[in-house]
């Protein structure tokens, strides 16, 4: 009884001590916000939340906030920190004996009893905690037996209990069935560098001088924190001459004093041997490459490449760059590996698997004597050349399977003694000419060949069944393929920017699994072969600027997997296949540039998933299929550039799904047939600069869905027809235009929200909805119709009823001299340059209002007071040569000291604030909206929150 007491006791003095050693940490209050959906701490359910990421990205530190923070809340607490190293396990030890151990520690902690004897079976932490309200965070957890020891069952524990696990282990968390789950991803580049001023600097931004030194350091280390808590406290203190002197070394090896490993290792070290080989292979050659030529190229050499990967993601040492498709990982765990492998042999890097270091690859390189048969891997990153000269420099290399050459310092000769266990072959910028007779692609699963001077790449055929990827482009020598009839499992082939290719071989056709076949900017391609009909599975053909090329042959229309073709800027192109209906996958067909194209074929409207058709540029295009509007699904039909097109077929009106139709620079289309108020899911239309369009059709009204209509540069239009109030959806109108003959719009215009300036325009409709008007110094507005002067001087006060009005653009109107009563709707006005502006008769009640007066010289007392009194979030920028009066607190210079009374204040203090500038020698002062004014409070007392 008395010990119970004492523990209690002891528990409220801990809680109640002041946590400041976690105070200023740099992007904790996002973290804070991500878990509070998952913490919800007024909540009584018994909750687990686990916080995932991979080594040193921060789950101690931010578990540990959450722990100083809100301990105090709970009735027992406890940090059993760094399980993995101090309670680890091995996959064959007695369960019930590592649970009844871990148990024990768990207890003696959670209730400061250090007699781990007092508890003797695995029920005692349910019968003394099941009424409890305890915070548990278990704080580096690698095995499932860890949680199930530390709280298997949420009835252990009583209401509100929170239990916050860390682990780089998505499983462990999936098996202890945890769904509140807070993924740490890594800091921005801007929390990055404060993070490591912190720690070198003791401040959050970089001392004059280092700033980019700092952001450099912040880059080498991949924004990790765990590396810029590191080397911040390695730089702490150091002048700038070190920095320098330190950089270069710290590029190659970062980890001097290996404190980053020893952490990151453990992570290695629990891997089975097979996973870790997987990690040593992408961290010495692998990284950053896409995740399906990962496991194609090694796919024989593990018993299962995809499970390893996933295992490796699930312990967060790699990542998938879902937006490339690559595995991706940090570059302080790539160190680790290549230090793995270093300490195979560090005296003699022959006998080492992977070799990374330029220097030590020359050394095997040009080692004549030297065994290297241990050597599966090269690869040399940089574009520096990498000096060899020897034509022999691969001839001990027996078992090479992987190799990466960025410069030209190899000797291309030495091609003749590469191993015949090639797996993967990437030589950027080679200066071959040729491949040597007795090269032997067999096992190569890769082939990249970039930039190369290959005029071909052998004479006889070559064994590729192996063969998936094969990169080629911007080879501006290469005038040929060979023959690729034994290619029946290449996936991707990348012919880019060949400009000297004129013919692919018929043989492409053996190429049965291809996907992607990329022959963009292939200037003097002037065929594709009637074979690639039998390449049945091709999903993606890429044309684009190949400008020799006349005809696409029939045969690409039996490829019913094809998905996308783009055919833009092929300029000699004059027709397209007859049986294009028979397309049966393609959503998106681009014919842009097309410029010799005359006419679409009819059976275009048949392609059934069609949904996007891009015909601009086509300049010698003269009309569409007449059945265009059959075309069920499409939605979005650019015509933009069509120079010759004289007019839309009637059927356009049929095309129920079309939602974007751009004619702009049509300039010889006149007019709109009347059937386009039948598209009824038509949101958006484009007729800027159709210079000879008169007029619209009066049925452009029953257009019920449209919401954007640009007319700017419609030099012949010279009015709407009024039916276009009736479009209900209709709200932006683009009128812009220095020549325009628009004079009048219709009166009743009610769903419109924004006009955009046109000059000639005398009307401004009554009935609206603007949100935002846009006038000039060559408006030529009358606010109502009975306003009769031409250059205004004044606004009706009829604006204050454009009840959601958020923005009027008055800039440059010379001649206004005053401003009625405004819209409490409205959030910005500008008046910039308004040189006579002189009275406000209007409030500003928005809190949010920004306000722009520059360069109204003229503005009365009454219209400055009204400016600077104005309570608002946003600002005003007005004229003036002093601070007014209002403001009590003044000084010179970037800072102002202001003493608060003694209280805490809230997170909803404001204040308010004027900056007076002023070019005093002369200068070219800058445009006030270039200049960056930014005011914060910063704490020097306890007493501001």
């Amino acid at each position: 009884m008395i010990e119970d007491i004492a523990t209690d006791v002891s528990n409220k003095l801990n809680l109640s001590a002041p946590c400041s050693d976690l105070e200023g940490l740099v992007g904790m209050q996002s973290h804070m916000v991500n878990m509070g959906p998952f913490l919800q701490l007024d909540s009584e359910e018994v909750r687990k939340i686990g916080i995932l990421g991979q080594p040193g990205i921060g789950k101690t530190t931010i578990a540990r906030y959450i722990f100083n923070t809100y301990s105090r809340e709970f009735q027992l607490s406890v940090f059993m920190d760094n399980i993995k190293r101090k309670y680890a396990t091995t996959a064959c030890s007695d369960d019930y004996s590592v649970k009844l151990d871990l148990q024990k520690h768990f207890m003696s902690q959670l209730t400061n009893v250090t007699d781990i004897n007092n508890f003797s079976h695995l029920g005692i932490a349910k019968h003394r905690l099941k009424d409890k309200k305890v915070l548990v965070v278990l704080d580096d957890v690698d095995r499932l037996v860890q949680v199930e020891a530390f709280a298997k069952e949420t009835n252990w524990f009583g209401p509100g209990t929170r239990i916050i696990i860390t682990t780089q282990d998505q499983r462990v968390l999936k098996a202890s069935g945890i769904n509140h789950i807070h993924k740490v991803n890594f800091p921005s580049d801007d929390e990055a560098l404060q993070m490591f001023c912190m720690y070198a600097f003791d401040q959050k931004y970089p001392k004059d001088g280092f700033k980019e030194l700092a952001c450099e350091v912040v880059s080498l280390v991949d924004r990790l924190p765990l590396g810029l808590k590191v080397m911040g406290s390695y730089f702490r203190g150091s002048f700038e001459q070190e920095w320098t002197e330190a950089l270069p070394k710290l590029r190659t090896h970062l980890d001097r004093d290996g404190e980053i490993a020893s952490i990151l290792k453990f992570s290695y070290d629990s891997l089975c041997d097979e996973d870790k080989r997987l990690f040593l292979h992408i961290a010495c050659f692998f990284n950053c490459e896409k995740v399906g030529i990962v496991e194609d190229c090694l796919a024989k050499c593990f018993s299962d490449v995809r499970h390893g990967r996933g295992v490796l993601a699930e312990k967060s040492l790699i990542s998938i760059n879902m937006d490339w498709g690559t595995i991706e990982m940090t570059k302080l765990l790539v160190q680790l590996g290549r230090k793995i492998v270093r300490e195979q042999s560090v005296n003699e890097p022959g006998k080492r698997q992977f070799l990374n270091d330029a220097i030590e690859i020359c050394e095997v390189l040009s080692d004549d004597r030297a065994d290297s048969s241990s050597v599966i891997g090269i690869n040399v990153e940089t574009y520096e050349d990498v000096e060899c000269t020897s034509e022999r420099a691969f001839e001990r290399l027996y078992n090479l399977q992987f190799l990466r050459i960025l410069g030209k310092g190899v000797n291309p000769q030495s091609i003749n003694h590469i191993s015949q266990k090639l797996k993967v072959l990437i030589w950027l910028n080679s200066e071959m000419t040729c491949f040597p007779s007795n090269f032997n692609p067999k096992f190569l699963v890769k082939l990249e060949m970039m930039n190369s001077k290959l005029k071909k790449l052998w004479e006889e055929t070559k064994p590729l069944n192996n063969l998936k990827w094969m990169n080629l482009s911007r080879s501006k020598r290469l005038e040929e393929l060979p023959d690729l009839s034994t290619a029946t499992n290449l996936y991707d082939l990348d012919l880019s920017y060949c400009s000297s290719l004129v013919k692919l071989p018929s043989s492409i056709g053996n190429a049965i699994n291809l996907q992607s076949l990329h022959l963009s900017f292939c200037s003097n391609l002037v065929e594709i072969p009637p074979s690639i009909g039998n390449a049945v599975n091709i999903k993606k053909i890429s044309l684009i600027h190949c400008s020799s090329l006349v005809e696409i042959p029939t045969s690409i229309t039996t490829i019913t997997s094809l998905t996308s073709l783009d055919i833009s800027g092929c300029s000699s192109l004059m027709k397209l296949p007859d049986n294009i209906e028979t397309f049966t996958e393609p959503n998106h067909i681009n014919l842009s540039g097309c410029s010799s194209l005359v006419e679409i074929p009819s059976s275009i409207v048949n392609a059934k998933n069609l949904q996007k058709l891009d015909l601009s540029n086509c300049l010698s295009l003269v009309e569409l299929p007449s059945s265009i509007g059959n075309a069920i699904n499409l939605q979005k039909l650019n015509l933009s550039h069509c120079s010759s097109l004289v007019e839309l077929p009637f059927s356009i009106g049929n095309a129920t799904n079309l939602q974007e139709l751009n004619l702009s620079h049509c300039s010889s289309l006149v007019e709109l047939p009347s059937s386009i108020g039948n598209a009824t899911n038509l949101e958006e239309l484009n007729l800027s600069h159709c210079s000879s369009v008169v007029e619209l059709p009066f049925s452009i009204g029953s257009a019920i869905n449209l919401q954007k209509l640009d007319l700017s540069r419609c030099s012949s239009l010279v009015k709407l027809p009024s039916s276009i109030g009736n479009a209900i959806n209709f709200h932006k109108l683009n009128l812009s235009d220095d020549w325009s003959s628009m004079v009048e719009l219709p009166f009743f215009m009610r769903n419109l929200d924004r006009l955009l300036k046109c000059s000639k325009s005398e009307v401004l409709p009554a009935d609206n909805n603007f949100q935002s008007i846009n006038l000039s110094d060559e408006s030529s507005f009358k606010i109502c119709p009975d306003q009769s002067s031409t250059i205004i001087r004044e606004l009706d006060p009829w604006i204050w009823r454009i009840s959601h009005l958020r923005t009027l653009v008055l800039n440059g109107m010379k001649k206004l001299v005053s401003l009625p009563p405004l819209p409490d709707s409205l959030l910005f006005l500008d008046a910039e340059d308004c040189e006579s502006l002189e009275r406000l008769d209007c409030s500003f009640d928005n809190p949010d209002i920004c306000l722009n007066f520059v360069n109204c010289f003229k503005l009365n007392q009454e219209a400055r007071d009204l400016i600077s009194l104005t309570p608002t979030n946003g600002y005003a920028v007005f004229p003036g040569t002093e601070v007014p009066q209002c403001f009590t607190y003044r000084s010179s210079g970037s800072s102002l000291t202001v003493k608060l009374i003694q209280k805490s204040l809230g997170i909803s203090t404001k204040f308010k604030a004027c900056i007076l500038s002023a070019d005093l020698e002369g200068n070219n002062f800058p445009h006030w909206s270039q200049a960056s004014v930014c005011c914060g409070i910063i704490k020097i007392s306890r007493h501001l929150e």
